[in-house]
């Protein structure tokens, strides 16, 4: 009986180490720089590399460690009981046109999904919590605002009975949308909406890996999460 190969690596076809594109890559995506700015920190370090291939190396390996970052959470969080989720959405401007960016967060500040709509009515509301909703399960209460969208769509779902609506309910959710904010002004804005659904997924997984409380724990435990969050990062797509 032959033996089951061994998954190919997605590396193997570049020759620099995957130590180094998955620095290029957390730097890119995690920190407000732009792509120049990568390669001249990168240069004062001895790595001499172009800025469009850290373009290149982003769009290439941003999507598969988000997507390994996504599956251990939902692997980790499946099932697990008082689960609340808090839905709201942001505008996002494209070439001059408004789109909406729509986050689902949990209790923990942890972001579950963006999704990139042209509308905000009730059809765009309804995609958007089907996709959460398949990937992550059904949590126990749905916090948000006072769009009649989301109580349309969730009608629609069945989980209308979930939805808690109240004055800074939300602003867990209305949160999560700074650190995106401050990646966007660095980015100068996106161009198109394929773009920007593919940058909000990664750049969400990659910020829920290095999401520390630091405000909330003392030094000594802040150290250590982040010297694991940092192993766990040089250890994806390994």
């Amino acid at each position: 009986m032959p033996r089951p190969r061994k998954p190919a690596s997605p590396f193997r076809c570049f020759n620099s180490s995957p130590e180094v594109i998955r620095l290029v890559v957390m730097m890119y995506v995690r920190y407000p720089l732009s792509l120049r700015n990568v390669e001249d920190l990168l240069f004062e370090r001895g790595i001499d590399i172009c800025h469009e291939t850290v373009r290149l190396w982003w769009n290439r390996f941003g999507p598969l460690f988000a997507g390994d970052i996504r599956r251990q959470r939902v692997s980790r969080m499946r099932g697990f009981r008082h689960w609340r989720w808090h839905l709201d959405e942001m505008y996002v401007k494209i070439n001059g046109e408004m789109v909406y960016l729509w986050r689902a967060v949990d209790h923990e500040g942890e972001i579950l999904e963006s999704y990139v709509t042209k509308t905000r009515d009730k059809a765009a509301a309804r995609r958007f919590m089907k996709k959460a909703l398949k990937r992550h399960g059904s949590p126990e209460a749905i916090t948000t605002d006072g769009l009649r969208s989301y109580r349309a769509a969730m009608k629609e779902l069945g989980n209308e009975d979930k939805q808690e609506v109240g004055r800074w309910a939300n602003n867990r959710c209305e949160n999560s949308h700074l650190s995106f904010r401050r990646r966007e002004r660095a980015m100068l804005r996106f161009r198109q909406m394929k773009a920007l659904q593919k940058f909000a997924s990664v750049h969400a997984n990659v910020h829920n890996h290095f999401a520390l409380e630091r405000h909330l724990i003392d030094r000594q435990t802040y150290k250590q999460r982040r010297s694991a969050a940092l192993a766990g990062w040089q250890n994806l797509m390994a």
